[in-house]
């Protein structure tokens, strides 16, 4: 079984990750305008782009 993802994909999960964990915080510390942009970009943006970015389909032989 191959990985299908590639290093493209590692980094664009990593970061989708580090701005979600930054958006949770944020919100808790009380700001409510910026936090939920950050969110919304990681979970609409950043995670599919993480999956769907770089993945090569295989060629039917």
């Amino acid at each position: 079984m191959k990985f299908v993802f590639n290093k493209t994909n590692i980094i664009l999960l990593v970061i989708a990750i580090i701005i979600t964990v930054a958006g949770y915080i944020i919100m808790g510390t009380g700001d409510n305008t910026i936090s939920p942009v950050l969110l919304i970009i990681a979970y609409v943006i950043l995670f599919p782009a993480a999956i769907i970015v770089g993945t090569k389909k295989k060629k039917k032989e």
